[in-house]
């Protein structure tokens, strides 16, 4: 897992800060949030936020969920599957 980046002692970070923290735009985060995909986030009052170390997980479940940065789950690594021939 990597190191958490450095903040200002806290261990939330509201929308926009979580959207700088993750390198897009409060936007995109903004909308993640509204078809429930993204990080997980909660109402602190008023507020959205994003716990650092949830953000710093989910960045690493992207990473192994992905096959560019995972080799098991690299197409070109799988056996090639055969082709049933069942017709109707």
């Amino acid at each position: 897992m990597r190191e958490p980046r450095a903040t200002s002692q806290t261990a939330f970070l509201t929308l926009p800060r979580a959207a700088e923290y993750l390198g897009i735009s409060p936007n995109t985060l903004y909308v993640w949030r509204h078809r429930r995909q993204g990080p997980p986030s909660f109402r602190m009052g008023r507020r959205v936020m994003y716990r650092i170390t949830a953000l710093d997980e989910w960045v690493c479940d992207q990473e192994r969920s992905d096959s560019r940065s995972n080799r098991a789950l690299d197409p070109l690594n799988q056996k090639p599957q055969r082709r049933s021939m069942a017709m109707k």
